[in-house]
């Protein structure tokens, strides 16, 4: 029981997300890495904005032995000093993919949050330690790592739905709105995209010449092994268009094994990634057994 676990880790890479797809891979390129969670902690899906030389970066933080996220926030300088660091969204249910949007004047955060039964969309009351619940985002189903961006007019809203299963990793959705908080209409030619190469949301989408790239997750071989570019040859209500291109090279420098990539997220001229390794201890199975056991008796 839980001998291995996944335990990832957080970094910033200096070089913009369009140089990094371009170019095909993360090896090389000067990388900062987050601190270290702790034993059977990590930090992951990390998102971030600059504002007055700062970036505010935002990720999920997790523990093994609670199997509750919830979203921490990181100050750098512009020499990555650390400035700050602290939880600033915890709820009774899982957080994770703290999507983060700029649009009507305010800075707004679309977190993972399945198990709440909904999508909330929060609005950042004093940005960046307050947060406030405003609007449900429904597109027709309990979406899994949703993903908006405002493109040619609309509001496109990019998921995988969370049931059945294994739609998780293998079915990509999109939905398009008018303003941001909705209504949200299912495109009719869902799935955009099947299978498990590509078809769960991993970033922030982005244009590359004249194309909208989302990055998604390739879970073939497992959960998040790698990030591919998914390109958008055409996006309308009645149509979309899409080719997927190859997974991206893993970054140089890191101390373990690297078993996946799961995030690549734009933050002004610097790329916002997370990868993984796998841990295997017998410690491991007991923080499994533990949770258990309090869930049963709690």
């Amino acid at each position: 029981m839980g001998l291995r676990k996944d335990i990832w880790h957080s970094a910033i890479i200096k070089a913009p997300i369009a140089e990094i797809v371009g170019r095909g891979s993360l090896a090389g390129l000067e990388c900062f890495w987050l601190p270290d969670a702790g034993n059977y902690r990590f930090r992951a899906d990390p998102f971030g904005l600059w504002q007055n030389d700062k970036l505010y970066l935002f990720c999920e933080y997790f523990d093994y032995r609670y199997k509750k996220g919830a979203i921490e926030l990181f100050i750098y300088d512009k020499s990555y000093r650390l400035l700050d660091r602290r939880i600033i969204l915890s709820e009774p249910w899982h957080l994770s993919y703290p999507y983060l949007i700029e649009a009507e004047g305010e800075i707004w955060m679309l977190p993972e949050a399945w198990h709440s039964g909904q999508l909330t969309l929060y609005r950042a009351v004093e940005f960046p330690y307050r947060w406030e619940a405003a609007s449900i985002i429904n597109p027709g189903c309990i979406p899994i790592d949703a993903t908006p961006v405002y493109y040619d007019g609309l509001w496109w809203l990019f998921y995988s739905p969370a049931w059945p299963l294994k739609f998780r990793k293998t079915r990509l959705e999109v939905a398009w709105a008018k303003t941001l908080s909705g209504p949200w209409h299912p495109h009719p030619h869902n799935p955009i995209h099947r299978g498990l190469s590509g078809s769960r949301a991993g970033g922030t989408p982005f244009i590359m010449g004249s194309k909208l790239v989302l990055p998604v997750q390739d879970c073939t071989q497992t959960y998040g092994k790698a990030i591919r570019p998914l390109y958008f040859d055409c996006l309308s209500r009645d149509k979309v268009e899409t080719r997927l291109g190859a997974p991206l090279g893993e970054p140089s420098g890191f101390p373990y094994p690297i078993d996946g990539v799961h995030t690549l997220s734009a933050a002004g001229e610097v790329t916002l990634i997370d990868v993984k390794h796998r841990a295997r201890s017998a410690k491991g199975a007991l923080i499994a057994l533990q949770y258990e056991v309090r869930k049963r008796l709690f």
